[in-house]
């Protein structure tokens, strides 16, 4: 953002209001087949299940907030930028469904590779907006990177 900019509650709450749904609808489709995760095989360093929909919802509002910093700039990269974070939370999206709901574990990992590349390209095109929206989406490209090792992980050990 160039120069000083009022907040706008409506526009921060629809962009996390778009971050957050994308997460819970996404969230709700693999809520029933958890149960085959849970027989899973697992990598070391995997964390507890309660942890990962903390971390995600965290996620989710960090995305929101970053992406509402780009919206309300008067960058001419703008809808370039949101363009990619919404293409970015598209995949985002069904990666869940991909490796819970149909443990297509392998496909999954390819997808999640396609999403980190996706998360990359959205920091460097927020980082020639505002660097402060691109920073807000490293935790997402670090969660995300760990994510696709553990799917990796539970492919190579669940042949």
């Amino acid at each position: 953002m160039n120069g000083v900019h009022k907040l706008n509650i409506k526009h921060l709450a629809a962009s996390l209001g778009i971050s957050l749904g994308i997460g819970l609808i996404s969230g709700i489709f693999t809520m029933g087949a958890m149960e085959e995760f849970d027989k899973a095989v697992k990598p070391p360093l995997t964390p507890p299940g309660f942890l990962f929909p903390i971390v995600w919802t965290i996620l989710f509002i960090l995305m929101g907030i970053s992406a509402y910093i780009i919206f309300e700039s008067d960058s001419d990269l703008r809808i370039p930028a949101l363009t990619v974070y919404g293409i970015q939370l598209a995949v985002n999206f069904f990666w869940p469904i991909f490796f819970f709901n149909l443990q297509a574990y392998l496909w999954a990992f390819i997808w999640i590779m396609l999403l980190w590349s996706l998360i990359i390209a959205m920091i460097v095109i927020f980082s020639k907006i505002n660097k402060t929206a691109a920073w807000l989406q490293v935790p997402y490209l670090v969660w995300v990177t760990f994510a696709a090792y553990l799917n990796l992980g539970i492919y190579l050990l669940n042949k």
